[in-house]
């Protein structure tokens, strides 16, 4: 039987929601390993909306659901709903939306608190022993949750080609092992059934971010 794997949206876009393209390749390449994909999202506002073409929030408000929904093609669950028993791994792409909407991070670092239903999924899979994939900034949740745990964000030196690096060092500081990597490679945290990439938390070709996801959802679906 296809393994079956939830994948949690945190909207629609890089500035306010999921990384478009990320969570794109997660599903692209869980379709290609013969995967069932199940899209969830919590119904909760967007804590606000960015115009993407003046990278500057607006007036407008919207909801986490409903913006995922477009990416998942209006094929997508209330994170409510979630129930891990029935359910084999679980992937979260990066994006802003993960730092404003599923966690305060953005506002708050390390001091960060997280979505009371995003932290109850993750600990779920956690606790059954089931492989989380986490890639760009999603690790962060990871990092606050399990102390002690393995993740990568890419460097932890900041640079043109790694411009938010000083997140590794934010992780650090929360007790968890920063493994420095490059775009197209990821970390297995096996002791935790974690499976971080970078994506773009690196400045790097759009194919090379492509790669490294596939390979975390190779590794997802291999621990499952």
């Amino acid at each position: 039987m296809a393994k079956r794997v939830a994948v949690v949206l945190a909207g629609c876009g890089v500035f306010d929601g999921s990384e478009i393209h990320e969570a794109s390749a997660v599903l692209v390449h869980l379709s290609r390993e013969g995967a069932q994909a199940e899209v969830y999202a919590p119904n909760i506002p967007q804590m606000h909306v960015v115009d993407h073409v003046k990278g500057q929030p607006t007036l407008e408000q919207r909801n986490v659901l409903v913006e995922s929904a477009r990416i998942a093609r209006g094929n997508i669950k209330n994170l409510a709903m979630l129930d891990v028993k029935g359910l084999d791994a679980l992937i979260i792409p990066g994006g802003f939306g993960v730092a404003k909407n599923l966690s305060t991070w953005a506002t708050q670092g390390k001091n960060c608190s997280i979505s009371k239903e995003v932290e109850g999924a993750l600990r779920a899979f956690h606790a059954a022993h089931k492989p989380i994939g986490l890639c760009c900034i999603s690790p962060v949740l990871a990092a606050k949750i399990f102390p002690g745990c393995e993740v990568t964000v890419g460097h932890d030196t900041e640079c043109e080609q790694w411009p938010y690096a000083k997140t590794a060092e934010a992780m650090k500081e929360l007790g968890c092992r920063h493994v420095n990597s490059q775009v197209t490679e990821v970390h297995v945290d096996a002791r935790n059934r974690l499976v971080t990439t970078s994506a773009f938390m690196c400045n790097a070709p759009i194919h090379d971010i492509h790669d490294g996801i596939g390979r975390m959802v190779r590794e997802v679906l291999r621990l499952a």
